[in-house]
């Protein structure tokens, strides 16, 4: 191990637990970065809020949602 890496790693293990976790999912994260992917989910994402903005969809309650998940995908 380089010591660059021996020092940021001493620096890691310097932080709190939970940091360390918040540190390590954000690491895990940059490491399935699909940029194309991510480019479209985003698009998806602001046609899916223009589209509620606008009134052409309705949106419904978690709840409801969820329980419509729930009997679609038992178990």
């Amino acid at each position: 191990m380089s010591s660059t890496l021996e020092a940021l790693q001493a620096q890691v293990m310097s932080l709190s637990k939970e940091d360390r976790s918040r540190l390590l999912e954000r690491l895990v994260a940059s490491l399935d970065v699909d940029v194309q992917a991510e480019q479209e989910w985003e698009q998806l994402a602001a046609q899916r809020e223009a589209e509620l903005e606008s009134g052409a969809v309705t949106g419904i309650p978690l709840e409801e949602a969820m329980a419509q998940l729930r009997a679609r995908f038992p178990g």
